[in-house]
């Protein structure tokens, strides 16, 4: 069986694991589209949710999600100009595939407060 960096990806089809990789291995990802499905889409406003995002950096990001297929920029024809960022028909595709990590993740973590709270009963 290939790897999924082995499979040849079809032209125009996005690598789920290659974008889930992406998101999951950068401290901003989650954040950012975490306030976009919150109906936060402009950069500015995202950046003034998130203490320690500069806009330089939200920049590379957004790109970044509008190239692997999440976003979508969508610039509207005013002065001075305005900028969104929306969630593409394969990003509202793949945010259940984040919700079920970060469930698993809330699930992990619950099994191991219950593990530590036993275990600290015991010694008691």
């Amino acid at each position: 069986m290939q790897s999924y960096q082995e499979k040849k990806v079809l032209k125009g089809v996005p690598n789920v694991a290659e974008v889930v990789e992406a998101v999951f291995g950068c401290k901003w990802s989650l954040r950012i589209l975490g306030l976009i499905r919150r109906g936060v889409c402009r950069p500015g406003a995202i950046e003034r949710e998130l203490e320690g995002l500069t806009p330089k950096v939200g920049n590379y990001y957004f790109r970044r999600m509008v190239s692997l297929g999440i976003l979508e920029r969508v610039v509207y024809p005013e002065v001075p100009p305005h900028v969104e960022y929306q969630l593409t028909d394969f990003g509202l595709r793949f945010m259940p595939i984040l919700d079920s990590i970060e469930e698993l993740q809330r699930q992990l973590e619950a099994q191991q407060q219950d593990q530590d709270l036993i275990e600290s009963q015991a010694t008691v």
